[in-house]
């Protein structure tokens, strides 16, 4: 598994400066376009963009520095890196400095590439039960998506024919406009208004996408969603929506995760709270009960002499926590039922408890809450 600052030469301790120079000098060094399309430079420029972009973002840069490159997966913008993605980020960083297209020779290919129109995001809601968010989870859904059409290939042409190059702006998707003053020359630059910025035009429409190059279609996507997720979370399959018109690269696949409610818990970040009602004799003799957890029933000692609000604790029967190995307990919140009706029998046995019993004490101390106080003093004290 690479380390990042290795990769990128710079120390622990690196600012983001020190991180923005080093990933550029290396992305320069191992470009595709001045190494002849190599597959190992192309394979060490993905592995570069991705170490810098998780590294220049202080969020993504505590995961990392916390869980190593586990942190990071499954976090917006993780999954699927591409070489598409590394080459993004690059331009969009380096793109407008030191003329860097017309350093690798490549200056009307990429402004007519990156002017093609990226596919829209598309964004789907997964529902997950707790017990799913315990374990983690696979799962396999069909979204609605625009396609590449079949009948011409994408291309947006009717069969038989091709889009031709913009006689405007020559196939480089630019308008360029120079203005001269008395402070100089002024070149500004704009998407070609004949195209649209797309460097071609399309004479014939393909009748079965009028031209768009794309058909709605449905796909089975496979989710793959880790253990300890929140309806906060959500995941990101980049290049995985729509297609772009007329062979645009495809937008990204926004999963929104939604937790469904379990009537027997509550959810306290990795803890589970489960209110568990109890009779007077349980609560005064003790008992032992069946409570149900996130793994099935499990059985439960009642001590003698509990009181309503105490708490027990099964210790690692909650969630797990995201990208961690800590997991969380369940807390069983007790409650002293009072019934409303009773039996003949039953009255005539508590009327007599009633006759014998002490007095209730002038103040409750639950064994299992501590008040404000102590817990500041534990804090303080490390008690």
């Amino acid at each position: 598994m690479p380390d990042y600052y290795q990769l990128l030469g710079v120390s622990r301790g690196a600012d983001t400066d020190e991180i923005k120079k080093a990933y550029r000098q290396l992305a320069l060094q191992y470009h595709p376009d001045r190494n002849q399309g190599s597959k190992e430079a192309e394979e060490k420029f993905k592995e570069v963009t991705r170490a810098y972009e998780v590294l220049r973002d202080p969020e993504k840069r505590a995961l990392y520095e916390r869980y190593g490159e586990q942190g990071v997966k499954g976090r917006p913008g993780a999954a699927g890196f591409e070489f598409g993605d590394a080459i993004e980020i690059f331009m969009r960083d380096f793109g407008g400095f030191s003329g860097l297209e017309e350093m690798f020779g490549m200056r009307g290919q990429r402004t007519q590439r990156s002017a093609s129109r990226r596919g829209q995001t598309v964004r789907i809601r997964l529902a997950l039960t707790l017990g799913e968010v315990a374990k983690g989870v696979t799962k396999t859904v069909r979204v609605a998506l625009l396609d590449n059409c079949a009948k011409c290939d994408g291309s947006g042409a009717e069969p038989g024919t091709a889009p031709t190059t913009c006689r405007v702006c020559d196939g480089s998707g630019e308008e360029r406009h120079v203005q001269r003053s008395v402070f100089g020359q002024f070149v500004s630059v704009q998407p070609c208004r004949t195209c649209q910025g797309e460097g071609r035009i399309i004479e014939k429409p393909c009748p079965t996408c009028s031209g768009e190059g794309r058909v709605r279609a449905e796909q089975e996507i496979e989710l793959e969603v880790h253990a300890g997720v929140t309806s906060e979370n959500f995941l990101t399959l980049r290049g995985r929506g729509s297609m772009g018109p007329r062979g645009g690269p495809r937008g990204d696949l926004v999963v929104l995760l939604e937790i469904q409610e379990d009537p027997r818990f509550t959810r306290e970040g990795s803890d589970l709270v489960h209110e568990l009602p109890i009779t007077f004799g349980q609560a005064a003799l003790g008992a032992d009960v069946e409570v149900p957890t996130i793994e099935g029933n499990a059985k439960v000692t009642i001590p003698p002499g509990i009181q309503s609000g105490e708490v027990l604790r099964l210790r690692g029967l909650g969630l797990p926590e995201l990208n961690g190995t800590v997991r969380g307990d369940q807390l069983l919140r007790v409650q002293v039922w009072t019934p409303d009706e009773l039996t003949p029998q039953q009255e005539s046995l508590i009327r007599k408890l009633r006759d014998i019993e002490a007095p209730a004490p002038s103040q409750i101390r639950l064994r299992t809450q501590k008040g404000f106080w102590s817990r500041v003093k534990e804090a303080l004290t490390g008690g």
